[in-house]
């Protein structure tokens, strides 16, 4: 019996190399490659034929192509619409990754709901459930006003028959690692099978014209699993966020070729399915302690829209030797460089303290802007004052002490002045820009002009 042919694969871009490597030269990442079995060449080139998608492309010229206005699908869902830049875009081929049980195939469910209330072509393919399981699930969202076709299937090349039979207007795969080729040696999940896969989908969604969702589980890092490459061969990356402790779910773009990235949607999970959350900034703020030291509200921006939310600081006395330090919802590193701005221009022990910080609500957040609140935040639980009531925050602190101006600073005074706040206290160079809006403006130049502020 001939021996299995196998080539090793980076999980991280998808580079072959014919033997075991600890860094991968394409993209330098350590410990990427895994062994995978492959099919002999002329197998594959044959089934790939035989399916009927390797169609000859004729080059078109730019000023002859017609560019069509109504090339997005607006499903009325507008959390879902704003995340994907204004609506579905036809022949588009989108991953929908998050931890398991998070909510994706009920939001894709839901979508689909709306898609053939709209009376168009839907097909749902379930990898993980059979008809009557996704009927049980459908049943809770409430009744179709269309009708929905679904189909159990795991092997893509009677897959891309009945797509290429039925050609609807759009396709839910779920999800992408129960899939597989018959050719291809690998078991489903494989970083073999998910790359060719996915090519197969791709080839499919630009090939006939159809809308393709794919749903992606993500490993214990926060990825989808599988190769790396699957990000970047696809049009969009959403990624459903949330804790199951809680009952609600964000949606975030984190590539979008038809949109701007970083957009945020917010869901919360019910009995009956996902509803929006069209104020997300009332939501982060409901229970917010009033008088408390170490609570600060400040603005963010997630896309293009502002979000309020409630940054929590504890110092503590430490007992151990080397104080402890927690950052929940932002970067660790970032509140550690903050902490020794603190203690180095300002002169705080803050070397003798634990200290906590929390960006409440279970958003993770990364901005510049977030530096201010953090170490008004910080500075409130050391002293012990709170800061005053119905006043926001926001700024980058910079390594001497600094703070520098932010982006889109109107945008989110307006949104405090929206909720009923009166104060706001930003960055200098942002003042000016921002006292248009109506409300009280603080400038401050550099740390040391915030103790007078409590």
């Amino acid at each position: 019996m001939a021996k299995q042919k196998s080539i090793f694969f980076c999980k991280e871009c998808g580079a072959e190399s014919p033997k075991w490597l600890g860094q991968c030269p394409a993209c330098k990442a350590w410990d990427s490659m895994v062994e995978e079995p492959v099919a002999p060449k002329s197998k594959a080139v044959k089934s790939q034929a035989g399916s009927g998608l390797l169609k000859k492309a004729v080059p078109e010229k730019l000023s002859q192509i017609e560019a069509h206005t109504d090339t997005r699908i607006v499903t009325g869902i507008e959390e879902f619409d704003r995340v994907l830049g204004g609506g579905i875009v036809d022949s588009s081929l989108v991953l929908v990754g998050g931890d398991p049980g998070i909510g994706k195939s009920t939001l894709l469910l839901q979508v689909c709901k709306v898609l053939v209330g709209m009376k168009l072509d839907v097909l749902y393919i379930s990898g993980e459930e059979s008809v009557h399981q996704i009927k049980m699930r459908a049943d809770r969202l409430g009744k179709f006003d269309g009708e929905l076709e679904l189909l159990s299937e795991t092997c893509l090349d009677n897959i891309e028959e009945i797509v290429i039979e039925k050609k609807p207007r759009v396709v839910v795969v779920d999800s992408i690692q129960t899939m597989f080729r018959e050719d291809i040696a690998a078991s489903p999940g494989s970083v073999s099978q998910v790359r060719e896969t996915t090519g197969a989908l791709l080839r499919l969604a630009k090939g006939y014209g159809v809308t393709i969702f794919i749903v992606g589980h993500v490993t214990k890092e926060g990825v989808v699993a599988g190769p790396r490459v699957l990000e970047h061969m696809v049009d969009t990356v959403l990624y459903f966020e949330g804790d199951n402790s809680s009952d609600y779910r964000v949606l975030r773009a984190v590539k979008n070729r038809f949109g701007s990235t970083n957009e945020v949607g917010v869901f919360e999970m019910r009995g009956n399915g996902l509803r929006e959350v069209r104020n997300p900034s009332e939501y982060m703020l409901a229970g917010t302690p009033v008088g408390e030291p170490g609570s600060v509200i400040t603005a963010t921006i997630e896309g293009t829209r502002p979000i309020m939310l409630e940054i929590q600081a504890l110092c503590c006395q430490t007992a151990l030797n080397i104080p402890r330090r927690t950052a929940v919802g932002i970067d660790y590193n970032r509140v550690n460089l903050l902490l020794a701005v603190l203690e180095k221009k300002l002169g705080l022990k803050l070397s003798f303290c634990d200290a906590y910080v929390n960006v409440a609500g279970g958003m993770r957040v990364n901005e510049p802007a977030l530096d201010l609140p953090i170490v008004m935040a910080l500075l409130s639980s050391y002293t012990n004052k709170p800061l005053g009531e119905k006043t926001i925050c926001f700024g980058e602190v910079g390594l001497t002490g600094e703070i520098r101006g932010v982006s889109q600073a109107e945008q989110r005074v307006a949104e405090a002045k929206q909720l009923g706040y009166e104060t706001v206290i930003l960055p200098k160079v942002n003042a000016k820009a921002a006292s248009s809006v109506g409300l009280k403006i603080v400038g401050v130049g550099h740390i040391s002009e915030l103790m007078r502020l409590f």
